[in-house]
């Protein structure tokens, strides 16, 4: 047997092993790729544990700087970003991300970004938020000198953009509350992005724009959250033929949204109040899925007599006020659906409080025609048991769809400690689960959760610790 040196109650050849420095002779792709995931300054660092990492850093694809909370006394953010940039030697730079909070030293984004656009970068992200002082200018002198620019990223800047940009490589472009001069500013820059895919909008103001056209031939994916509360002035227009999926969120402040032309559209989400127009609903015809989140008292359901032909999935909010008016006409208009789900969310005070108030579900004149032949799937969360008008929907639905093969319905959790309240909904559960059902293959089952508190380990609070349940036709089986 091999005799082994013991020093200090170990071998000789253990302790060669520990000191081994076996991520050195990886391969210098691998390097790379390991040190893509960390940030600029970890990654500089590294130039000090020997002549092999010394000039690594240069040649990683990624820079990625935070100066959330710089407080070097020996260099400055223009500094440290500039000479990072200046040492760079990869062949193309894949991604630059800059967050910075000190509007002093954003002034030198046009250097920054000077030097990463003749590094050829290709994503490009820049977050100069920064506390009681202005937002600074992107340089519009820059928006015509870059043709690798896939993917741009801003937050909290200014785009003043007198002429057309010229991004033919842009496919992405995020905009997080991103401040215009005009609404010519943001047909500038939309309209000199010829191969844009992806659009994402984030706003809280509309003083900059009170029109904000978005008129892209090659979109395919736009989403635009407003939280702007505003007096209803202003609005949005859409022109977008290649769209395929639009999620529209917020416009509580909002007089208009015109969506012009989308032909392609496959999926919508619909999360909006307080627009008049009848457009939106129209323009979603093509729309093959939909989750809808708004009230017929807000949105005017269009009277001219819609066919939504193509869709397949319908998602509902039943948190908006007068929902059940909006199912009865979507139902109806809706003759292939196969997919029917129905969604509470507790957001708004005034939503939850209408909804205490018993209300009159009018029922289609005549069942529609996906209940008799298309329907297989229906789901129902936070199904409210305890009212008579939420179970006469749940019961027309499961009378109606022949071809129902599944049908989920989960509850609110309750306490484990209510006994009666547990029995009140187990009992009201099983009379909808006698009901007689038109599909004698639909598989029917209940989602009744509890819950219960224990003592919190990091505090002297109470941790909610919930226990799922689920009912299949009257019988319980805990999972």
């Amino acid at each position: 047997m091999e005799q082994r040196c013991k020093i200090g109650g170990g071998s000789l050849r253990n302790r060669n092993a520990v000191n081994e420095d076996r991520i050195s002779e990886l391969p210098e792709d691998l390097l790379l790729h390991i040190l893509s995931s960390l940030s600029t300054e970890i990654v500089i660092a590294t130039s000090v544990l020997s002549k092999r990492w010394r000039s690594l850093w240069k040649m990683v694809p990624k820079l990625e700087f935070n100066f959330e909370d710089h407080k070097s006394e020996h260099h400055t953010v223009s500094e440290i970003v500039c000479r990072s940039l200046l040492s760079h030697k990869a062949p193309v730079l894949e991604s630059l991300s800059l967050v910075v909070r000190d509007e002093t030293e954003a002034l030198d984004i046009g250097i920054w970004v000077g030097i990463a656009f003749s590094r050829h970068v290709r994503k490009l992200v820049l977050d100069l938020w920064n506390e009681g002082g202005d937002l600074v200018k992107f340089p519009s002198v820059l928006c015509s000198c870059s043709n690798t620019l896939e993917v741009l990223i801003l937050e909290d800047i200014i785009l003043d953009l007198p002429s057309r940009v010229c991004f033919k490589s842009l496919r992405e472009l995020h905009l997080y509350r991103v401040d215009f001069k005009d609404e010519e500013s943001v047909s500038n820059l939309l309209c000199g992005c010829s191969s844009l895919q992806d659009l994402f909008v984030e706003r809280h103001s509309n003083v900059d724009a009170e029109t904000y056209t978005v008129a892209v031939p090659s979109l395919q994916r736009l989403s635009i959250e407003d939280d702007y509360r505003g007096d209803g002035d202003g609005g949005y227009v859409i022109n977008a033929p290649s769209l395929k999926y639009l999620k529209l969120k917020g416009f509580e402040g909002i007089e208009f949204c015109l969506i012009e032309n989308a032909p392609e559209l496959v999926e919508a989400i619909i999360d909006v109040s307080d627009i008049t127009n009848e457009n939106i609903l129209v323009s979603l015809i093509s729309a093959k899925r939909l989750s809808l989140s708004i009230s017929p008292l807000e949105i005017k359901y269009p009277t001219s007599g819609i066919i939504f032909n193509q869709l397949l999935s319908l998602e509902l909010s039943t948190s908006q006020r007068e929902w059940w008016n909006l199912l009865s006409l979507m139902l109806n208009d809706s003759p292939r659906l196969q997919t029917l789900k129905l969604i509470h969310h507790s957001r708004r005070f005034y939503i939850e409080k209408d909804c205490l108030v018993d209300w009159k579900w009018n029922q289609p004149n005549c069942v529609p025609e996906c209940l008799l032949f298309h329907l297989e799937t229906f789901v129902w969360t936070r199904y409210k048991w305890q009212r008579d008008d939420a179970k006469e929907v749940a019961t027309y639905i499961l009378k109606n769809a022949r071809r129902l093969k599944k049908a989920t319905i989960s509850t609110k959790p309750i306490n484990s400690k209510k006994v009666k309240k547990l029995e009140k909904r187990r009992e009201m559960l099983n009379e909808l689960a006698s009901e007689v059902k038109a599909s004698i293959s639909c598989q029917l089952v209940f989602e009744a959760d509890t819950y219960s508190y224990k003592s919190g380990h990091s505090g002297p609070g109470r941790v909610a610790v919930p226990h799922k349940f689920s009912f299949t036709l009257g019988t319980t089986e805990k999972e």
